[in-house]
């Protein structure tokens, strides 16, 4: 799905699962589909309990350390999204959250997915993570280092500048 797509779909689910609420309503019963609902939120519990929130910090520290996130972290990872959308009160999301569940449609989420894994230069310094990882940083490796003593370099205010000597309100 295109990023491009996405406020659509967000606008239009909503208005499917009311839909899906009237449908099924009318089939079974207004308590039978509250029933199914509070039956979604609650196997969408379980599935979180069980997997843990913990898989997402696996998955963080893999893409850091510059690895790309391997296949036995996907199904985990997939069971958290099917435990998210069983959450969400509908019928449309718990029939996305039970596909997700199938082990071939996970095979083919992993095909779609690993062709777009990016992990941002893991070795030389930088790595997926919000700033530079210094431990891990190798100046023999690519960067120039000038070594320079305290005579050899001196910064004094530059006259020309506009920005020496003026105060506001002057």
């Amino acid at each position: 799905m295109r990023l491009t797509m996405l406020p659509g779909f967000m606008l239009l689910l909503p208005l499917a699962e009311i839909a899906g609420f009237v449908i099924v309503g009318r089939a079974i019963g207004v308590l039978a589909t509250l029933g199914l609902v509070v039956l979604g939120v609650v196997v969408g519990m379980a599935i979180l309990r069980r997997q843990g929130l913990g898989i997402l910090q696996k998955m963080s520290a893999e893409g850091q350390s510059g690895v790309v996130p391997g296949r036995e972290l996907l199904k985990p990872a997939m069971f958290v999204i099917a435990g998210l959308l069983f959450m969400i009160p509908g019928f449309i999301s718990d029939i996305l959250a039970i596909l997700i569940c199938i082990p071939a449609v996970r095979d083919l989420a992993w095909k779609y997915v690993s062709r777009r894994f990016v992990v941002v230069g893991g070795r030389n310094g930088f790595t997926a993570s919000a700033g530079p990882n210094f431990r891990n940083r190798n100046p023999s490796a690519g960067g120039k280092v000038v070594d320079l003593d305290e005579d050899d370099f001196k910064r004094e205010p530059n006259q020309n500048s506009p920005w020496s000597g003026k105060r506001l309100g002057d």
